[in-house]
């Protein structure tokens, strides 16, 4: 199968990319194609020009739809490119949503799951809670700077996931759609732990200390502002992370080990994997 990869430049795509290349034919939409990843074809791509919708999805039969942090209008992005896909003859779309989105129509991800709906495409979508990767990015630059954790979860517990077994879960979905088409997967990790956990488990890692601060609601929206996020995404990810202290991604799912045939990554593995010097 050829399959059209987004994303392809952040942690959930290069997953994908990784967890796919040899196994399918690989077409990964770039801005410059001096972005394509080894081993793959490249075409340029931007969410924001549907006049490169036609030629990214031309002759591909599966469609890898992961919504950039900073696109919130899908109607004029993310739905248009799912009309050429179809247009186009793709016989599957994996579409990465979050947890809940089913429930919480003011999402983007949730919007894009409705026209997937309106259409009848051939969709499986994958609803995952908190990705482990977030230690990578969204928060290391406190754990970096300041040897902390920042996020206004409180004492609310995690069932963080590992973007490899999402990854893994593509390629099985990639490699047999007809077993998952018109499913709605919700993919967790195989415990849930609260940011003081996790806060030991990466000191233990890094040998320093690494601590929790609860943030609160305006803090750290005004801390991801600081950083120059736009204030659509800002207060999305305020929103989430607020919700956490509510138990909205404490639950452990059994669906994720089901799908992989294994155990999912516990957080300690991620954490040795990615950080140990």
């Amino acid at each position: 199968m050829r399959v059209l990869i987004t994303g392809t430049t952040g942690n959930v795509g290069r997953e994908v990319v990784n967890a796919l290349r040899g196994q399918h034919e690989l077409r990964c939409a770039v801005r410059r194609l001096e972005q394509t990843p080894d081993g793959t074809e490249g075409v340029t791509f931007d969410f924001q020009q549907p006049q490169t919708f036609p030629d990214a999805v031309r002759g591909c039969e599966g469609l890898f739809l992961l919504r950039p942090p900073a696109i919130a209008d899908v109607k004029r992005t993310l739905n248009p490119l799912i009309d050429a896909a179809l247009e186009a003859g793709v016989k599957v779309i994996a579409f990465v949503s979050v947890m809940g989105a089913e429930s919480q129509p003011w999402l983007p991800h949730s919007g894009v799951e409705r026209h997937l709906r309106r259409r009848g495409a051939p969709a499986v979508i994958l609803r995952p809670g908190f990705f482990a990767q977030n230690f990578q990015d969204a928060y290391r630059r406190e754990v970096d700077e300041r040897s902390r954790i920042y996020v206004p979860a409180a004492r609310g517990r995690v069932a963080f996931i590992d973007m490899r077994d999402v990854a893994e879960v593509c390629l099985a979905l990639f490699s047999e759609p007809s077993l998952h088409v018109g499913q709605a997967y919700t993919l967790t990790g195989p415990e849930a732990v609260d940011f003081t956990q996790a806060a030991a488990m990466l000191s233990s890692v890094l040998g320093r200390e690494i601590r929790y601060e609860p943030a609160s609601l305006l803090g750290y929206l005004q801390q991801l502002r600081a950083t120059g996020l736009p204030l659509a995404q800002a207060l999305v990810m305020t929103v989430l992370h607020w919700g956490l202290r509510r138990g909205a991604a404490e639950r452990v799912d059994p669906t994720l080990p089901r799908l992989l045939g294994h155990p999912a990554t516990p957080l300690s593995a991620y954490f040795e994997r990615v950080f140990r010097p």
